[in-house]
């Protein structure tokens, strides 16, 4: 192993091909569940995101702003801007970032919600 494949953060494999994060990791996802979106049945996994979830089934906006209907989804991913959110098992305003998904949820897209004080 070079140098430079040794301290590149990617372990080479014997066919020369790089390995995944999650190969290095050892991880191995657990069987797929259903929740529902807006009465829809969609598949997750454990430990994904309600983002996550969403985005493998190529829902990649969620919720409209106040002002202008504008479709929004994530931005930041870490929590901080609220143009993800939610409503989890009738809970409003969920972080769709944050918020793991577990067996049965049922997320709902909202409109406007957020900040107050932001037209978001």
């Amino acid at each position: 192993m070079s140098r430079r494949q040794r301290w590149s953060g990617r372990e080479a494999r014997v066919d020369g091909a790089a390995r995944t994060p999650g190969e290095l990791a050892g991880a191995r996802p657990g069987p797929a569940f259903e929740i529902t979106v807006d009465g829809r049945a969609l598949p997750a996994l454990p430990g994904q995101t309600v983002a996550a979830a969403l985005w493998a089934a190529g829902i990649l906006a969620w919720r409209t702003t106040r002002a202008g209907g504008k479709p929004r989804g994530v931005f930041c991913g870490i929590g901080q801007c609220f143009d993800c959110l939610v409503t989890v098992n009738g809970v409003a305003n969920r972080r769709a970032c944050l918020v793991g998904v577990r067996p049965g949820d049922a997320i709902g897209t909202q409109e406007g919600e957020g900040r107050g004080e932001l037209a978001v």
